[in-house]
């Protein structure tokens, strides 16, 4: 099945795209929405023969408006302008640093392949499969699991690893300079319903009909203080709402190859707020509940800047603003992405059931 009009990637960068040539086997039959951080007079160079759309702070700023303050300038948070324009099902991101892995075989790994295979079958939530996917081919439930919860949910988020440099926080980069991840563990699994994880952006795909508002990847960068906290915000926002309303998240397959370790000094100035807020803030997300009207990631997603600006306020006056561009987030994506009005035919609305 062709998945050729169901899926953007999105790939925001300061710099020349010359990994796409890497990359051009897999990624040459899709559209590219391309978000150009940092100086916007500057000219990024894309290899020719791909089917793109390129928007850099000029453009956010016209579209958006006085909303444009809500996307994150000098971080690679500017990414989630991309999921606000796209009008696809699903959204693959990929970080401009990131190269095709291979398998243990040698065979090169079509990441995009393998996450759109996570994202169209079931996710299991409510009970952990101790053969992982129950839903990849060669495997199954196994013995015990309830037959009632084996048709499973929605898959939401299809979060990929990477090869060669782990995503590592900078304190651990500091102690572990010449660590490499060399392990290929063929699996995938669904994280638990109540579970949060650290969730990664540079190799991330995600079912935009059914979480799309919520991976919104927060206020970082210039004028914040605190970044590289954008994809973890994200992640721990879009797993409460996936848990609210139903929905599954996996992790695992596939790899890409991360090729280069950004700065741990420059991290650490990045890193070192969070690094003390986070542990209020997993306390907070653990005990998040969402009101029963809250039926929509829309709806989930105000109500949680709601709770965060009443809770997280009392950390630092940074989840003020962040609350606040939370909310204009949302009033952003509502007016890019209106809500489809139902189509009543000529014989009347369909029957309630």
């Amino acid at each position: 099945m062709s998945f050729k009009d169901d899926i953007d990637i999105v790939i925001p960068t300061i710099r020349n795209l010359d990994f796409l040539e890497q990359w051009r086997p897999f990624f040459q039959p899709y559209h590219l929405i391309i978000i150009q951080d940092g100086d916007p007079s500057r000219t990024v160079k894309i290899p020719e023969g791909f089917d793109y759309e390129l928007y850099n702070r000029n453009d956010i700023n016209r579209i958006l408006g006085p909303k444009s303050s809500c996307i994150s300038f000098k971080d690679s948070a500017c990414r989630c302008f991309g999921f606000m324009v796209s009008k696809k099902k699903y959204i693959y991101t990929i970080d401009d640093d990131c190269f095709v892995a291979k398998d243990p075989t040698g065979k090169d790994i079509n990441a995009i392949d393998q996450h759109l295979t996570n994202v169209t079958t079931p996710s299991t939530p409510y009970y952990f499969n101790t053969l992982y996917d129950p839903f990849r081919p060669g495997a199954d439930f196994v013995r015990g699991y309830p037959f009632s919860l084996r048709e499973g949910v929605p898959t939401a988020i299809s979060h990929g690893l990477w090869l060669n440099i782990p995503d590592y926080d900078a304190p651990t980069q500091l102690v572990k300079p010449t660590e490499r991840n060399e392990r290929y563990v063929d699996a995938v699994m669904t994280v638990p319903k109540g579970t949060l994880f650290p969730m990664c952006g540079m190799n991330l795909c995600f079912n935009r009909e059914l979480i799309g508002p919520a991976m919104y990847f927060g206020l970082m960068g210039e004028g914040q203080p605190i970044g590289r906290y954008d994809d973890m915000w994200a992640g721990w926002c879009s797993k409460v709402i996936c848990d609210h309303l139903g929905y599954g998240v996996k992790t695992g397959l596939p790899y890409i190859w991360h090729s280069k370790a950004s700065n741990p000094f420059v991290n650490l100035r990045k890193e070192y707020k969070g690094i003390y807020w986070q542990e209020d803030i997993i306390p907070f997300f653990q005990s998040v509940q969402f009101s029963e009207e809250a039926t929509t990631p829309e709806l989930c997603y105000l109500e949680l800047a709601k709770q965060v600006k009443e809770k997280l306020s009392k950390v630092d006056n940074y989840f003020i603003n962040l609350a606040n561009a939370m909310a204009m987030w949302i009033e952003a994506w509502s007016e890019m992405n209106p809500p489809v009005k139902a189509v009543i035919s000529a014989n009347g609305p369909a029957p309630k059931k």
